[in-house]
């Protein structure tokens, strides 16, 4: 009877051990290190929020809607109006989360249009590194850095004129050579790895070993670095459309929304205070997202 019992109570035991004890994948293994670091989960339901709200302001908030007066100018925060509206008497809530569109946009267009430039040369440099190319590439690099990227972002939207797509390029390109070098670096830690030369010894070509071998197993530095400098590229975007060299006005631009509101920052602060909050906030959360990828990424990083 006993040894029935202890078997019972070990096969009752043997479930739950097995699943604790499990080995997980690779995915599995990065999203159970994200939930575990509080600051990422938060940064992660922010960057939902403001996904969503994206997603409501393009299905149910029309342009007329932030554009058009409630003769109430410079009404203080209620019910009607959570944020208050501004001196030509718009709802300053509606036009917040009409911007976050445009905010969200610059920041991950941008993003990923460097993302995509930034990974062909800086593979090529990594893969080819000691040749003319990567010597080339790398000069190229360090001189695009060396310009403020604020000032490198006016002279392009001067030159193309202000609209969201030169924005957009503006800001991608000073981002470029941060994507380029972090590529580069992961590219020649793994192009001396055994699976290089066990893909030549095959047949491969250089170009195929590159972005279907060698650059799949160095991702995890690129994404932490893409992840930062989403935040980084909604600063300075905002910072464009706040000297005026962003979206042409009305446009309610998050950095748009504090230039405008900073005419009457003494007698409504809140105009400036709202925008400026939403713009350090996601930017926060883009951060703090990147650490806790950082984390869950780098093995020497898990405790």
């Amino acid at each position: 009877m006993k040894t029935k019992t202890a078997k019972a109570v070990s096969r009752s035991t043997d479930i739950p051990v097995s699943k604790q004890y499990a080995k997980r994948g690779r995915t599995a293994e990065i999203w159970h290190s994200i939930k575990r670091n509080k600051g990422a989960v938060a940064g992660l339901v922010f960057i939902i929020i403001l996904i969503l709200m994206t997603v409501y302001s393009l299905l149910f908030i029309s342009y007329d809607q932030v554009i058009a007066s409630s003769m109430q100018s410079l009404a203080k925060p209620s019910f009607v109006h959570p944020f208050g509206t501004d001196e030509l008497g718009r709802d300053l809530f509606l036009r917040v989360i009409y911007g976050t569109r445009y905010s969200l946009v610059i920041g991950i267009g941008s993003v990923f249009i460097a993302l995509c430039i930034g990974m062909v040369f800086g593979a090529i440099a990594g893969f080819y590194g000691g040749r003319a190319v990567d010597t080339l590439i790398m000069r190229i690099s360090d001189i695009l850095l060396s310009i403020p990227g604020l000032l490198l972002g006016m002279v392009i939207v001067t030159v193309l004129t202000p609209s969201l797509t030169s924005l957009i390029i503006a800001v991608s390109i000073p981002a470029v050579p941060n994507l380029v070098r972090i590529t580069r670096a992961s590219v020649l830690t793994q192009s001396s790895q055994e699976y290089v030369e066990a893909s030549r010894a095959i047949g491969m070509s250089d170009l195929r070993i590159i972005f279907t071998q060698v650059v799949p197993n160095g991702l995890s530095p690129i994404i932490v670095m893409t992840t930062s400098l989403i935040g980084v590229t909604i600063i300075v975007a905002a910072q464009l459309s706040f000297l005026g060299f962003g979206i042409p006005m009305p446009t309610p631009e998050w950095g748009a929304l504090v230039s405008t509101g900073r005419g009457v920052i003494r007698v409504a602060p809140l105009l400036t205070f709202f925008p400026g909050l939403f713009i350090m906030v996601t930017v926060l959360a883009f951060n703090i997202i990147g650490d806790g990828l950082r984390d869950a990424l780098d093995p020497k990083l898990k405790r």
